[in-house]
Order: structure tokens, then C-alpha cells, then sequence
């Protein structure tokens, strides 16, 4: 500010001191008269003046320029600065322009991030729910196995008493093989004799009689063997006629309207109770009424059943019940409790669900081993359709041939590696049941061969 002052001072001074001067050498030459460049004295004392005022305004902007860097730069770069100074205008408008960009789209990123953290909590919520869900799978897991674990042990008492009932149908098929090689030898002694003596009607008489008493042995075998296997049943059981859980009947239900479940359902009943009197007290009049079940859960079950909806209705016993119960004996009022058990008969698995699996790793394989490896299949899929609420678990298998399962089991045999047993569903399985299963032999994942590539033709 002050070298400001100090420069309007000086040019000030330095414009007066020349004006004086200019003045001064005017007068002086107008006196004097003198004359330059061949003009008038008064022509010459104009030009001195003119001179002398082109000198003050040059020194003046000679001082100017000389100090002032501004003054030079704002009189010959004027253009170039409005120029610079209007660029500047367009890059501060579009900077501006920029800068609301930004803030939309800042606000954009922000509004993004609350939907991101929204989508976060959520996933998160989710995530809790799928380790709770785990959590609860891991102890229905643990149920399971503790539940294939007792299945196991009861696999491995049935073994022990099938072993025994093996034993005793090996005897009783030795048994039979020396009556068949009897009655073998003796249908050549009665070939024999028909060759040499043919033309004597007594001798053919005999034979034929023989051949009657043999068949008849042979039917007496069979009675004693069926016999056995009845003694082996009740010895298995005990003297308990129903057990606790126990099923007395079931069937698969769908009626229409109120009036017509009324009549199943008692129709039901007294078959139900026909039933239980066979169990506990054979010969005893089927009339007389031995089950004990709540009329209200009866009218449930016929409300239940007028919807028209297929269902599967079972009645179990509610407790153990020996033979010879004496509350049935002695006629007294009814006292075999039951209950009912009314299921909807809806689709439980698809068709070639997998229902159990089981590896067979030794090489060579036995017979009894691959019926146990087989059993055991079988009692995982029942365990497991059980568990999925499958009423009759009862197993059907391809054809239900005996030849086309000893046919898978001895291709089994033949397979010289390591292989695996696959049960899967032959079709939709549903409440009712029962299990139609196809069993499959796989290596590595790998269909080799079914029960169902050993089915006989229809017409066979």
C-alpha cells in the first residue's frame, strides 16, 4: 500500500518537474524566437510543447511499466487474462456442476449403503435361522442313530433266533431229503417191479399204496415243520396275545358325507373287536364286546373322515394283553383298551427316492453274509419309512419272486469289487404303504445292475 503512494508521489512530482521544464524551454524559445525544422518561432514553441508532454506521458509510463509488473501484465495481456479469466468461469461452472454430481452421487452410495446394511441384517437373520435349523438337525441326527443303534441290536437278536430257526429247518430239510431218497429208491424198486411183473394188477395196486403212504408221510413232515415254526412264533412272542403298540387293524378310508363314515367306522369297529376276541380268547362268541374306546374320540374320527379326504385309519392296543385275558374269559364289560390313529394317506416319497444304502467290501462273498448285508438294507429303509410315517412297511421287491431276488444276489456274489447296496422306491410310496423297492448294486456311484434287470416276463 505504501510503495503505492510512494509511486503516484513520484510520478506527481516527476510529471510537474517536466511540465515545469517544458514551460520554462517553451518560454525560452518562444523569446528567443528560435525555429526548428525550418518553422515558425510560435509553430517551434508548439512542437517543444507537444515533445515536452510526450516526454512526461512516456517517462510516466516508463516509470509505470518499470515498476509496476501488474500494469504491464493487465495492458498487454489483457486479452490473454479475460481469456484465462473466462476459462476459469467455464472449469468453476463445470467444477460446481462436478461437485453436484458428487453429492447425488454420494447420497446415491449412502442410500445404497443403508439397503446394502438392510440386505445384511437380513442375510444375517438368515444365516442365525440356518445354524438353528442345523442345530436341530444335528439332535434329530443323534436321535436317529441312537434309534439305528437299537434297530441294530434287535437286527442282531433276530439273527440269533433265525440262526436258531435255521438250524432246526436244516434238520427238518435233512429229514426230508432221506424221505425223498426213500421214496426215490423206492419209486425204482416199484419201476422195477413194474418192468418184471407188469402184468400183475396187484403188485401195481401195492405200489400205488406205497406211493400213498409216502405222500402222506410227506404231508405229516410238512405239518410238523409248519408246526414248528408256530412253536418257534409263540416261544419268540411269549403268551402275550396283544402287545402294547400292537396294530389290530387298519385299512385305507375315503367316504363321502357323514352317514356313510358312520357305517365305516363302525363296521370297522366290530371287525376290530372280532379280531381282538380271536387273539386273546379263541371260540369264544365274536359278539361280545371286549374293546374299550372313547365315544368322543369314535365321533372325531367320523367328523375326520366326512371331510372326503383319503385317510389311513389303524387301531392299536393301548396296553399288554395275555392269552386267556380273564376280564374276556369271565364276560365282564369291555376291557382291551385301543386307540385310533388317523393319518392323511399323502405321497411320503417320490419315485427312486434312495431309502437306505450299505457297503459290501469283502471279496469273496458268502451267502449268509449277503443275506445279513440284505436284511439289514431292508430293516434301514422299513426303520427309515417308519420314521417318515409309512403305516404298512411291508417290503415289496420287484416282482416279488424269490427266484429274481436268489438271481440278484448271486450276480452280487459273482462281482469280484467292492460294491454298494442302493434301496430306492419302485414308485410313489404314500401313507398306506406298502415299501415297493428296487435294489440297486453300484460301483463308485455307478448303476452295474437291479432286482428289476431279473424280472420274469408277465406271461411267465
Amino acid at each position: 500500500m505504501v510503495s503505492g503512494y510512494v509511486l503516484i508521489l513520484a510520478v506527481l512530482l516527476l510529471g510537474g518537474g517536466i511540465a515545469t521544464l517544458g514551460d520554462r524551454i517553451g518560454m525560452r524559445v518562444g523569446k528567443a524566437r528560435l525555429s526548428l525544422f525550418k518553422l515558425r518561432p510560435r509553430q517551434t514553441a508548439t512542437l517543444v510543447s507537444i515533445v515536452t508532454g510526450s516526454v512526461i506521458s512516456a517517462s510516466t509510463l516508463g516509470i509505470l511499466f518499470a515498476i509496476s509488473s501488474q500494469l504491464r501484465t493487465g495492458l498487454f495481456e489483457l486479452g490473454k487474462i479475460q481469456d484465462d479469466l473466462a476459462s476459469a468461469q467455464r472449469q468453476l461452472t463445470q467444477a460446481l456442476r462436478d461437485q453436484g454430481q458428487a453429492k447425488a452421487d454420494s447420497l446415491s452410495a449412502s442410500q445404497e449403503r443403508q439397503r446394502a446394511l438392510a440386505r445384511l441384517a437380513e442375510v444375517n437373520q438368515s444365516l442365525q435361522a440356518a445354524v438353528d435349523q442345523r442345530n436341530q438337525i444335528q439332535e434329530q441326527l443323534a436321535q436317529t442313530r441312537q434309534q439305528l443303534s437299537t434297530v441294530s441290536q434287535q437286527a442282531q437278536s433276530l439273527r440269533q433266533a433265525t440262526q436258531v430257526l435255521r438250524t432246526e429247518r436244516d434238520r427238518l430239510q435233512q429229514q426230508q431229503a432221506t424221505i425223498t431218497a426213500q421214496i426215490a429208491s423206492r419209486d425204482q424198486v416199484i419201476s422195477q417191479l413194474d418192468q418184471t411183473i407188469a402184468e400183475r394188477d396187484r403188485q401195481v395196486a401195492d405200489r400205488e399204496k406205497r406211493l400213498t403212504d409216502l405222500e402222506a408221510q410227506q404231508g405229516l413232515l410238512e405239518e410238523r415243520v409248519a408246526e414248528l415254526q408256530t412253536q418257534y412264533q409263540g416261544l419268540f412272542r411269549g403268551n402275550i396275545a396283544l402287545g402294547r403298540n400292537q396294530e389290530l387293524l387298519y385299512g385305507v378310508v375315503k367316504v363321502e358325507g357323514l352317514e356313510e363314515a358312520t357305517t365305516v367306522v363302525n363296521q370297522f369297529m366290530v371287525e376290530a373287536n372280532r379280531r381282538a376276541i380271536q387273539a386273546i380268547a379263541p371260540g369264544r362268541p365274536t359278539d361280545q364286546q371286549v374293546i374299550l374306546v372313547s365315544r368322543r374320540e369314535v365321533e372325531r374320527l367320523i367328523n375326520r373322515l366326512a371331510s372326503g379326504q383319503e385317510y389311513v385309519v389303524r387301531l392299536l392296543s393301548a396296553a399288554n394283553y395275555v392269552t386267556g385275558e380273564p376280564c374276556v374269559i369271565q364276560g365282564e364289560a369291555p376291557c382291551i383298551q385301543v386307540f385310533l390313529d388317523v393319518t392323511l394317506n399323502q405321497r411320503i416319497y417320490p419315485l427312486a427316492e434312495v431309502l437306505a444304502t450299505i457297503a459290501l467290501d469283502g471279496v469273496p462273498r458268502q451267502d449268509r453274509d449277503l443275506v445279513e448285508s440284505l436284511n439289514v438294507l431292508i430293516a434301514s429303509a422299513q426303520f427309515r419309512a417308519r420314521q417318515n410315517g409309512v403305516v404298512d412297511d411291508k417290503v415289496l421287491m420287484a416282482d416279488n419272486r424269490t427266484e429274481t431276488l436268489l438271481s440278484f444276489l448271486n450276480a452280487v456274489k459273482q462281482a469280484d469289487r467292492p460294491l454298494e447296496l442302493q434301496a430306492i422306491t419302485a414308485r410313489e410310496i404314500y401313507t398306506a404303504g406298502p415299501l415297493n423297492l428296487n435294489i440297486l448294486a453300484l460301483d463308485q456311484g455307478t448303476v452295474l445292475f437291479s432286482t428289476n434287470d431279473f424280472t420274469m416276463p408277465a406271461s411267465e
